[in-house]
């Protein structure tokens, strides 16, 4: 009886340790696997972001999205469909970016470019991006896009008047020659009038 008990105790603790054996190797695993998980840049991490909201992925949109701004992360009927034409310059300032954005929305009307900055803040060491920020950077578009409007209207004036800048530089030359023709004219008639004295 007592070769029984011993029999099962080393049993147990053989037992006891295989399972113990197996969460240490389960725990290891999971370290490292999560070790070695990349950090996504500001642009790789914009790029995933913009992909899963125009695949109305919400859940990986939310992954990217800061812990404040996930919340913000609800279906843009306007994205949909949408794709990421290409990301630009990138403005690292410690733990916050700015990545140039470049969005082509598809819709029935028209296909229209928005082009805007992506903002971004770094949590846990993790890009993710500013949705609110994003947000106001987009809403503020409209006055983008009358300030390039204005800005095009002024370079056509600005050709205009170039070319027009030869024919006020002979107009102004003939009326400057007339003016002096005139003044010319005006002393001679002085000096008519009233003659000088010679001394």
């Amino acid at each position: 009886m007592i070769e029984y008990n011993i029999l099962l105790q080393t049993l147990n603790l053989n037992c006891i340790k295989h399972r113990l054996s197996r969460l240490v190797l389960i725990l290891s695993l999971s370290l490292i696997f999560s070790g070695c998980q990349t950090i996504l840049s500001p642009e790789q991490t914009t790029t995933t972001f913009w992909k899963a909201m125009a695949n109305g992925d919400l859940e990986s949109a939310r992954k990217y999205a800061t812990r404040e701004t996930q919340d913000h992360v609800v279906k843009q009927e306007n994205i949909m469909g949408a794709s990421l034409e290409k990301t630009g310059m990138i403005v690292i300032d410690g733990s916050n970016a700015k990545v140039a954005t470049v969005i082509a929305l598809k819709n029935s009307v028209s296909n229209k470019i928005l082009s805007f900055d992506t903002v971004l803040l770094k949590e846990n060491d993790a890009w993710k991006v500013d949705y609110r920020q994003t947000l106001n950077n987009l809403s503020i578009m409209p006055f983008g896009e009358v300030i390039n409007s204005l800005r095009a209207i002024g370079d056509v004036v600005n050709k205009k008047l170039e070319q027009q800048v030869p024919f006020f530089e002979n107009q102004i030359r003939s009326f400057s020659d007339e003016l002096i023709r005139q003044l010319d004219e005006f002393r001679h008639q002085l000096e008519k009038a009233n003659p000088i004295e010679k001394q």
